[in-house]
């Protein structure tokens, strides 16, 4: 097993679970079908095509920075000229023209993600997101990352870099011993809250979406005093760290 290391920063992130048309949910961290659907477009997959590719993948996430949540209220239809089409392909009455939509956001997170697997199938993936068929989006196509996105890949341990070596967009408080949450798949040691996700996809046909449950732990990790960093000091230690890893 190898794996590759990727960092989701961006102005808005968005992370759904329960969304529906009407109200679209965020989760304070990246779901395994947001990061399988990055991956999917990065390598073209079709809507509706198989993900059982994406399964053997398993996904560790670093909350390096949680954001702010946000919701952005929107009105669509109403008007005379301008309706809500119903599933007939018929408009909706006058009396019942205008939608109110809600959509939940996380503004200015940050993530590092470490995704584990075969060889020939991170060098795969490690390919798609240098030369991405579709652009990857951090949750929703109006959500596109900062970069740099791929850290590095072919890593023995990606999870391993998560705790020791990638630097943290963090200023330290005197004396502080510093932590971070880690997310992990299944059910961890010590985890401090464990929780079931309906994020597991099986199909992202756009009128067949269906997904599995999985499990997922929750726990905050020490790391050491030095990955923590700000300002040009931060970005100088990330790019040593890209750079390193070609």
């Amino acid at each position: 097993m190898t794996g590759l290391v990727l960092r989701l920063a961006a102005p808005l992130q968005s992370w759904g679970e329960h969304s529906v048309f009407s109200n679209r949910d965020t989760l304070r961290f990246p779901t395994r079908s947001g990061l399988i659907g990055l991956l999917a477009a990065a390598q073209g997959v079709q809507r509706g095509q198989p993900l059982h590719d994406f399964d053997e993948l398993r996904f560790t996430v670093r909350i390096d920075r949680p954001g702010v949540r946000m919701v952005d209220f929107h009105t669509i239809g109403g008007g005379r000229e301008r309706g809500v089409p119903t599933a007939e392909g018929k408009q909706r009455s006058q009396e019942t023209a205008t939608m109110v939509t809600r959509r939940q956001y996380l503004a200015d997170a940050v993530f590092t993600v470490a995704i584990e697997g075969t060889a020939q199938r991170i060098s795969e993936l490690a390919e798609a997101l240098r030369r991405p068929h579709w652009h990857p989006y951090l949750g929703r196509r109006s959500c596109p990352p900062d970069q740099p996105l791929l850290l590095r890949d072919n890593v023995d341990d990606p999870v391993a870099d998560l705790h020791q070596q990638v630097p943290l967009p963090r200023r330290l408080r005197e004396g502080e011993n510093p932590s971070v949450e880690f997310v992990t798949e299944g059910l961890a040691d010590q985890a401090e809250a464990v929780t079931q996700l309906a994020d597991v996809p099986e199909s992202f046909n756009r009128f067949d979406r269906r997904y599995r449950t999985r499990t997922v732990s929750i726990a905050a990790h020490p790391i050491p005093q030095k990955l923590c960093l700000t300002g040009s000091e931060f970005w100088e230690s990330l790019a040593k760290y890209v750079k390193e890893g070609k």
